[in-house]
């Protein structure tokens, strides 16, 4: 027996029920100012007692004449009682009707693991939920692995769980003077230009200055908004680092940060999160996100620093699916892989270049 009982079109801001942002309206709406398409849609799922409505937030987007593809971020979202793997395969084969003239379906399952033992693949245990007529994606779009904070407990016991140095750090940002403050939208190009230093000294892509800025805004969209805010550190009118977090719902996301070559040993990043924190404890938020690391500690990574830095502050390491692709066209998804490795590999040689300078 399935459990997929019928699937139908929405209008976008039903997705704003979902848990995560990245299935609501709100970020099919931001995407869509992106050269994407959004669909809401409905999904009635059975579990052994009752019937539930799950919001399905697909993206499509076009890649040339004749060739698109279809992306779910972090989705679907299921009953905790059905078969994951069973729903995959029939929200799969359900939505190909809904979807003319797609490649593929890129799924991105919000499910995850804490097995340590299984660190050095994030996908490992994929097998008990991705069905087998699955195939891994050359690529993830969001990072799978990441660090999540229970903020069910007061800041002080937080603290407590971080390692001895971050908590010294964080101290010691606090008594050489620098001061964490949240701003408005005002406030952005200083944190862009941080940004931007950043990334050249990173190795790292970003955005351009338009999508953050229309990120941050919100103004373009009447639904359920999530509350982004912009903490700046400064040190004697020094701009020292900035990071931007998004509280929705009950999660708390570190999304982007940012920290200038100049007073590096004041440690304004400790302080930073130390604040982002409290806030989302006051806002009624249970967990932190951290937001992406490597999916292990080999010091020869290219973001080793990111792994140290964000497991000092305690936690738990995740694992999540990472993509699949369900495959409708197999000849035009085969030709999209190849060129796909092809900029991976040019993406991640750039990238070690840069490192290495």
């Amino acid at each position: 027996m399935g459990f997929l009982k019928s699937l139908s079109n929405t209008e976008l801001i039903s997705c704003d029920r979902a848990d995560s942002f990245l299935q609501s309206g709100f970020w099919g709406a931001f995407k869509m100012k992106f050269g994407w398409e959004a669909f809401a849609f409905i999904t009635e799922w059975e579990t052994n007692t009752s019937i539930e409505q799950k919001p399905l937030l697909v993206m499509v987007r076009k890649l040339t004449p004749g060739f698109s593809f279809a992306y779910i971020p972090w989705g679907p979202e299921l009953p905790d009682s059905i078969s994951k793997k069973n729903a995959l395969e029939e929200l799969a084969f359900h939505l190909k009707n809904y979807l003319p003239g797609i490649a593929f379906i890129r799924f991105e399952p919000p499910w995850f693991n804490d097995d340590h033992s299984k660190e050095a693949n994030p996908a490992s245990s994929a097998s008990e939920v991705i069905p087998e007529s699955f195939t891994r994606s050359v690529s993830d779009v969001q990072p799978p692995d990441s660090v999540l904070l229970d903020l069910n407990q007061p800041l002080e016991s937080i603290k407590q769980q971080m390692k001895p140095k971050w908590r010294y750090n964080a101290r010691l940002a606090v008594k050489k003077g620098v001061k964490v403050t949240q701003y408005e939208i005002d406030k952005f190009d200083a944190f862009y230009e941080l940004l931007k230093e950043t990334a050249t000294r990173d190795g790292i892509l970003i955005h351009s200055y338009t999508y953050y800025r229309t990120l941050l805004e919100c103004n373009w969209y009447s639904g359920l908004k999530p509350d982004f805010r912009l903490y700046l550190a400064e040190h004697d009118g020094d701009l020292l680092s900035g990071i931007i977090t998004m509280f929705w719902k009950k999660q708390a996301v570190y999304l982007y940060g940012a920290s200038s070559g100049f007073k590096r040993s004041l440690m304004a990043p400790y302080a930073l999160q130390l604040k982002a924190m409290e806030d989302a404890i006051s806002s009624g938020c249970e967990t932190y996100d951290l937001y992406g690391i490597p999916p292990n500690a080999d010091p020869a990574h290219s973001m080793a620093g990111l792994f140290l830095f964000k497991t000092g502050f305690g936690g738990k390491i995740i694992h999540r699916m990472g993509c699949w692709d369900y495959r409708l066209m197999p000849f035009r998804y085969n030709l999209f892989s190849k060129v796909e490795k092809i900029r991976s590999y040019n993406r991640n040689t750039r990238k070690n270049i840069k490192k290495s300078k």
